[in-house]
């Protein structure tokens, strides 16, 4: 089973922190960082809005902010 990691994220089998997936909602994440990615639907995807701002991850773009 796997355990809890930093902020209450899990780790896999091999110990890495889990990260979102890019099927992961808008809305979902603006649940913890509400002003993250204006101008998107809450319905739009992770993956749509990395590939349209041109980013690698979620913690790119919060950290353009």
């Amino acid at each position: 089973m796997k355990q809890p990691g930093l902020d209450n994220r899990h780790r896999d089998k091999y110990g890495e922190i889990s990260h979102k997936h890019g099927n992961t909602l808008v809305g979902t994440i603006r649940e913890k960082h509400p002003d993250f990615a204006q101008g998107y639907r809450s319905d739009a995807k992770l993956s749509t809005v990395l590939k349209k701002e041109g980013a690698k991850s979620m913690t790119e773009l919060l950290k353009r902010k």
